[in-house]
């Protein structure tokens, strides 16, 4: 998922690590330190069109390596969440490091996700511009729940619980519907989508040129 908002609020800020609260946290996930930048899908490639499968082995150095490098490719790729089969891997696995409309920043990956949304009925679902890696430059307004939970497992085995509220909320809800093989523009009209992907055939040189340039000149340690 790509393109962050940051308000501010006088509630507690301190960052939410695998959904718990830290007194410290880095700039860039750690993670991204030992990782290495993996080429990022595109719209049309296989397998960001279908279920990928359950991860059913916990804490090998496979699955601890592809998170590593799924930081570092969000964070060149300029993102706040991004799902494994978007380095084209079919599992289902995501992180990400995204804020939410309190300015509250969340880091974290969570595997095997399972969504609950709600808030909807009460307070109507929130339409805001959203974006997508594997959907390189455009954005487009599309309606999503205002509260989300996501449980699953996290690298070793362990359970899983995050939770938020506006853009956070919608994060999670994109990332989760990229391991069950939706991605954001499959909830559009026809018509936005098209218009979607057309502005995208016009971006995607720009925006593959600026992560080239990222991968060169960030540095993670």
């Amino acid at each position: 998922m790509s393109e962050q908002h940051v308000s501010e609020s006088s509630i507690d800020t301190r960052v939410r690590v695998q959904g718990k609260p830290v007194d410290s946290y880095p700039t860039w996930a750690p993670e991204a330190a030992r990782g290495k930048v993996l080429r990022v899908t595109v719209v049309g490639e296989d397998v960001l069109h279908r279920r990928n499968a359950d991860v059913t082995e916990f804490g090998t150095p496979e699955l601890h390596t592809l998170i590593d490098d799924m930081f570092r490719t969000m964070y060149v790729a300029e993102g706040v969440g991004l799902a494994a089969n978007q380095v084209g891997v079919d599992l289902r696995v995501f992180v990400y490091d995204c804020p939410d409309d309190d300015g509250v920043r969340h880091v974290g990956h969570v595997i095997n996700p399972v969504l609950e949304t709600w808030g909807a009925e009460e307070e109507g679902l929130v339409v805001e511009n959203e974006g997508c890696l594997s959907v390189p430059g455009p954005h487009a307004e599309l309606a999503r729940a205002p509260y989300a939970r996501v449980t699953g497992f996290d690298r070793d085995g362990n359970p899983v619980t995050v939770e938020g509220s506006g853009y956070f909320a919608r994060c999670l809800q994109h990332e989760t519907d990229h391991t069950l093989g939706r991605l954001y523009i499959d909830r559009l009209s026809k018509r936005e989508r098209k218009k979607v992907l057309k502005a995208m055939e016009e971006m995607r040189d720009q925006v593959f040129a600026r992560r080239a340039e990222n991968a060169e000149s960030m540095r993670f340690e």
